[in-house]
Order: structure tokens, then C-alpha cells, then sequence
């Protein structure tokens, strides 16, 4: 397995935290795990899912980090680097965590309110497997609601995105407020504290006892703006993170790239604009990991808790992210795109005595794979519309990575008008070599070499030598993308070359943008191009105010000094 640049400090970390020798271990060199427990009892079932946090942002892969909770379910169990997510979005994500469905079939494919009719979520088996079950965080999937949905026996959750603070003097029907178990409660306290709370009070006095469990906590960090705790803050103000090569705008980084990519550095999703404010990639990072240390935290509290009641044996916890989060790759910064920074997830796999400690295992696994894998460690037989493998003998290691043979990775995005900055995508990965496709816009396709060009610099799309190879994937792709009926969602043809899109040397360059979308940063209007048009939104911006404040991260109301005056 060859990881890319930023990611080769696992070859010195894990070498820390366990006392080896420089070279992690593989899956393979440890040998077959045993996975008794499974297959006797039950293994209860903690699922930990952060919000847009970067494959390597953990401690024991970037040393300046203090993340000392997640570096110990590294060092006592399986870090996965090749995990993946078939569609790098908050919702469409979710909704394949849950359903074990690709959003072609789950039918969620952007952040926008869309139906989970017919939808069945997969701890609604476990329940009928005797799994005392619990959701605990951010939904954010299909309707905009808080509302309890079927599957859980308990219930907290939080409309839309949440909030990092209360806000008790919001405009009414606008408070920071929990959903729990169908009634309304105020939130008091830091929003991971808060969850946390929840998660260890269900853990310790609300969950029968003598029944397995399976507890899904979904944090809302790191997901912008990221507003640490106080206690955390300024934690990294003295720290200098690396930023990827490809971050620098230079005429080398862009050679071969889409025009889009290009276009998009000066956008809401573009390192020279990101969010509509001028804060430069290191100030975010340290809020960013700042914020991630509550989750830390959290999890030092879940592992606490498992020993002293003697339960770490009999318990699997899966440690992930919805999506990645780019942070200047390509000039870009955030997630939505193909781009391995994108697609790529933390994955922290911890069961002692099934799980090998201290292990790095190659085998590429995806967000799809996760609920077969739940039911499976259940003895739960797998419901057809499952769409994903049960990945326990990859993560136990009685499957090594080379019998594991996984599907093609298949990656779908669906183009958002709340954010069209960018396209509609399709990417499938084979035997390494990438390929990309656009929908809707009048581009290039890529192709990459992921064995030896792990950044993605390197344009192979019209190499010669690959010619055979991009037809394979085209193909492979379209007829991948076909729905559980045949069908594709979005009515297109088979693409068969580049298009005809040769422009005349001399002649008429591309266009600009409209003078109106060019504004200076940090405005407080800065979300209201998202907010539905009304009269009220006209009046206000006629009068120059904005229709919803939205200070830039670390001013104003939007940080930490004035957010934690809410907090009781």
C-alpha cells in the first residue's frame, strides 16, 4: 500500500505508540484474529461518526495533534486508511451509513430536504435481533427534521447542522434546542459535552442491561464553523500546519486539472474565499482541531466506561467521519469532489482480543460496507437491498487484504444549486487507476494513477498508453451507476470520448463571472444566497442589512468569547 505524503507518518507513529519497530504491521503479518466472541454472543456496538474530518487528522499521523484517546484506539486496534465514502456529502453519506444503500437507490443525494419514505434504517434489524439501540447526535438526512425516526429505542437529536452554544435570547422558533425521545428540551451546554452526556446517561441507566447494544453518536464537530469548547481554545494558536503542495496557484498545480477546479479557488469552497471570508487555511486548522479535542474527549469517557464495567471484550467501536475535508488540495478546501482528500475518511477499528491492535490494514472498505458488517457481527441476515459486504473478517484479519478482493469503488455526486460551484461527479476507482467524470459541464475528464500519483497531479486522461484503460473504466462506471431497476437517475448516455470541446487559438477567451458575484469578504450576509428569496429577504437587502448574521469563525457572536456566555 503506498499512502500519500501527509499520511507516511503512520509509518513513525503507530512505531510510537506501540514500541515496534519503524514499519507498521499489516493485517497479514499479524495473522488471523480470533473473532470467537461474535460468533458466541452478541458484541455490542459503538459507532462514532464525526463531521468532515480529514483522513489524517489525528494525532499518531500528524504529531502536533493531541488527540490521546484516538491514538489509543490506534494503538489497541486497527487503523483502515483506505476507507472510503461513495458520496462525500453530510446527507447523501448518512443515508448510506444507515440504509446500506448508494444514494442512486437510497434516493438523498444532496443536503437539501428530500424524502427517507421507504427507507429502512439498519439498527431497526438489530432491534429485532434483541440490540437495545440508540441514536445520539446529528441526523441531517433527508427531511429537515428532528422528529424520532424508527430503528432507535432512544432518541436525542437536533434540527439541520445544530449549534456549537446555546442561544438562549435567539428569536423565538429559532432556539438552540434537542429533540429527546419526541419532547422538546433547551440545549445547556457545549454541543460534544452535551451529546456525550446523553450517550454515557443511556449507557449507564437507561439501556437494559441484559440486552446487547448498539450506539449510534453522531457529533456535529468538526463541520464549519468549528467553535471549540473553552477549555480548548487556543490550543493550537501556536502550531504551524502543512498545507499540501498543490494548495500553491501556480500554472504546475493546475496542468491538466478541470476548468472548474480552477474556478473554483475564488468561491465559498475555494482556498482564496473559503466560506466568503479572508481567514487563511492555518487560522481555520486550529479552530478545526481545536474543536476535534471535545470529541477526544468523548471518546475518553466511552473507553472509561467500557472498563470499568468490564465490557471493552464484548465491544466493537468503529470510529469515523461522514466525509473527508480538503484543506487547500488543488486550491480547493472542504469535500463534494472525486479528489482522495474527498472521499478518503479516518477509520479507527477497536475490539480487543477480535481486532488486531496496533495494526495498519490496507483493505479498502467504504461507507457502504458498514451496516452489513453491524448486521453480520449481529447474526443478522443481510436484507436484499443491501448494496455493501460485511467487512468483520477484513477488520479481524482472517481475511487478508489480498483474498478480500473488493468491489470497484464507485463514487456519485449530484450536482447542488445551493453550491454549484461544483459539478455533477462520477469516479470509479479499479486496480488503482482512478477515472472522473463530469455531468453538465463543459470540462475535462482525469484519470490518475493512484500507486504512483497519490496527490493526483499527474492527468492521464489523453496518455496513450492508457487509452484502453480509460475506455474499461468509462464503461465500467455507466454501467455501475444503473439503480437497483437498471435505471440511472439523471438521464444521460454512455460517455465515448472528451466531447467536443476545442476552442479556436486567438479566438474569444472564456467568460467571467457576473460584476455582482464579486464582494469583498467577511461579509455578515454571507449565507443568504442560500436562504429561499422572499419580500423579507428583498427589504433587507435594500436596506443593507443582512436577511440571517453569519459572522466569520472567531468573530462576533461566531466565537468562542461570546458563544459561551449561553452556557449554563
Amino acid at each position: 500500500m503506498k499512502f500519500a505524503p501527509r499520511a507516511k507518518a503512520l509509518l513513525t507513529g503507530l512505531a510510537l505508540l506501540t514500541g515496534a519497530c519503524a514499519h507498521p504491521l499489516s493485517a497479514e503479518q499479524t495473522g488471523p484474529a480470533d473473532g470467537s466472541v461474535a460468533e458466541n454472543q452478541p458484541r455490542n456496538i459503538i459507532f462514532i461518526l464525526v463531521d468532515d474530518l480529514r483522513f489524517d487528522g489525528m494525532g499518531f499521523l500528524q504529531p502536533e495533534l493531541q488527540t490521546p484517546a484516538l491514538d489509543r484506539l490506534a494503538r489497541g486496534g486497527t487503523y483502515m486508511p483506505n476507507t472510503l465514502v461513495t458520496s462525500s456529502l453530510c446527507s447523501p453519506s448518512r443515508a448510506t451509513i444507515l440504509t446500506g444503500m448508494t444514494a442512486r437507490n437510497h434516493g438523498i443525494v444532496d443536503n437539501n430536504d428530500s424524502s427517507e419514505d421507504g427507507l429502512t434504517f439498519f439498527p431497526a434489524y438489530l432491534q429485532q435481533a434483541g440490540y437495545d439501540t440508540a441514536f445520539i447526535g446529528k441526523w441531517h438526512m433527508g427531511a429537515a427534521s428532528d422528529e424520532p425516526r424508527a430503528g432507535f429505542d432512544k432518541w436525542v437529536s437536533f434540527k439541520g447542522q445544530g449549534s456549537y452554544y446555546p442561544n438562549p435570547d435567539a428569536p423565538q422558533g429559532r432556539e438552540t434546542t434537542y429533540n429527546v425521545d419526541g419532547k422538546v428540551v433547551p440545549q445547556r451546554g457545549y454541543i460534544t459535552d452535551e451529546l456525550t452526556d446523553y450517550a454515557m446517561n443511556w449507557l449507564e441507566s437507561e439501556r437494559d442491561p441484559d440486552q446487547p447494544f448498539m450506539l449510534y453518536l453522531s457529533h456535529k464537530a468538526v463541520h464549519s464553523d468549528p467553535l471549540p469548547a473553552p477549555r480548548h481554545a487556543g490550543q493550537y494558536d501556536d502550531v504551524v500546519f502543512d498545507l499540501p503542495a498543490s494548495s500553491a496557484n501556480t500554472p504546475e498545480n493546475y496542468e491538466g486539472k478541470p476548468l472548474w477546479v480552477y474556478n473554483q479557488r475564488n468561491t465559498w469552497h475555494g482556498l482564496d474565499f473559503f466560506y466568503n471570508s479572508d481567514m487563511s487555511m492555518q487560522e481555520y486548522l486550529r479552530y478545526y482541531y481545536s474543536t476535534l479535542s471535545s470529541v477526544d474527549d468523548s471518546v475518553a469517557r466511552i473507553l472509561a466506561y467500557l472498563e470499568a464495567n468490564d465490557l471493552e471484550d464484548d465491544t466493537l467501536i468503529v470510529f469515523t467521519s461522514d466525509n473527508g475535508y480538503l484543506i487547500g488540495d488543488h486550491g480547493l478546501i472542504d469535500k463534494r469532489n472525486a479528489y482522495q482528500p474527498s472521499v478518503q475518511v479516518p477509520m479507527l477499528v477497536y475490539a480487543p482480543g477480535a481486532v488486531p491492535a496496533g495494526v495498519v490494514n490496507p483493505g479498502r472498505i467504504r461507507n457502504l460496507d458498514f451496516a452489513p458488517t453491524f448486521l453480520s457481527l449481529a447474526g443478522v441476515a443481510l436484507p436484499a437491498q443491501f448494496e455493501g459486504h460485511n467487512a468483520w473478517p477484513l477488520m479481524t484479519g482472517t481475511m487478508t487484504t489480498a483474498d478480500w478482493q473488493p468491489d470497484d469503488f464507485i463514487y456519485e455526486y449530484y450536482w447542488e444549486w445551493t453550491f454549484p460551484m461544483t459539478p455533477g461527479t462520477f469516479a470509479i476507482v479499479r486496480d488503482n487507476l482512478k477515472y472522473i467524470q463530469y455531468y453538465g459541464v463543459y470540462d475535462i475528464e482525469e484519470l490518475y494513477d493512484l500507486s504512483q500519483d497519490p496527490e493526483e497531479m499527474n492527468n492521464l486522461i489523453d496518455d496513450p498508453d492508457y487509452l484502453d484503460a480509460k475506455i474499461e473504466l468509462r464503461q465500467a462506471l455507466f454501467e455501475q451507476l444503473a439503480d437497483q431497476d437498471g435505471r440511472h437517475v439523471i438521464p444521460y448516455t454512455k460517455r465515448h470520448s472528451r466531447g467536443s470541446v476545442r476552442r479556436m487559438e486567438g479566438g474569444t477567451r472564456a467568460a467571467d463571472f457576473p460584476d455582482r458575484w464579486y464582494v469583498e469578504p467577511n461579509r455578515l450576509d454571507r449565507l443568504d444566497d442560500i436562504f429561499a428569496d422572499s419580500p423579507a429577504k428583498e427589504a433587507a437587502h435594500e436596506r443593507g442589512e443582512a436577511m440571517s448574521e453569519f459572522p466569520v469563525l472567531g468573530t462576533g457572536s461566531n466565537s468562542v468569547e461570546q458563544a459561551s456566555k449561553g452556557l449554563e
